[in-house]
């Protein structure tokens, strides 16, 4: 059959097909099939690692260097970071501030800071923004996408080691 049964419509030929653009991006994602063989990956590192004199991969680098790419390869720069973050509390804010605040810890993005009264929470909340952007400035890494403040716990009720529940102080009903 040949014809105009054959032939695709001008839109379609004008753009990729969807089956050349999924090759297109599995490539992307998985690499060139020629590497994934024994030969075409020692061929690869090869070409990269030179065994002569100021060829490429030759040159010796920096410990911190060294340190930084193995800590990116294994996925480890985002706890890195959050621990320095934690450690770095008094530089970001100041040390009047980071006297009466302390970071908790982060979870899911979010960084908890335990403050000393309910009015150093209301003032760090309103520092809120000017902190985050700090943050997100010096420890990008760290994934922090925003800040809660946490202020003292209320008082217990509860008088001794064993307390029973039922009417308490608050239980004027009755």
């Amino acid at each position: 059959m040949t014809g105009a049964d054959d032939a695709t419509p001008p839109a379609e030929s004008a753009t990729e097909s969807e089956s050349s653009a999924v090759y297109r991006r599995l490539r992307r994602l998985f690499g060139d099939p020629s590497l994934r063989s024994k030969d075409g990956r020692r061929r690869a590192a090869r070409s990269i690692d030179g065994t002569a004199p100021f060829e490429n991969g030759r040159d010796p680098a920096g410990l911190g260097d060294v340190i930084d790419a193995v800590t990116r390869s294994l996925g480890w720069s985002s706890p890195l970071a959050r621990g320095e973050l934690l450690v770095a509390w008094p530089e970001l804010v100041g040390t009047d501030t980071a006297a009466h605040s302390e970071p908790v810890g982060i979870e899911e993005g979010v960084l908890l800071v335990q403050c000393d009264s309910t009015a150093w929470a209301t003032q760090l909340r309103l520092m809120r923004a000017e902190i985050l952007t700090t943050i997100l400035r010096r420890f990008p890494d760290a994934e922090v996408t925003s800040v809660r403040f946490i202020g003292p716990g209320a008082p217990s009720w509860k008088r001794g080691p064993r307390s029973v529940p039922g009417r308490g102080p608050r239980d004027t009903y009755g």
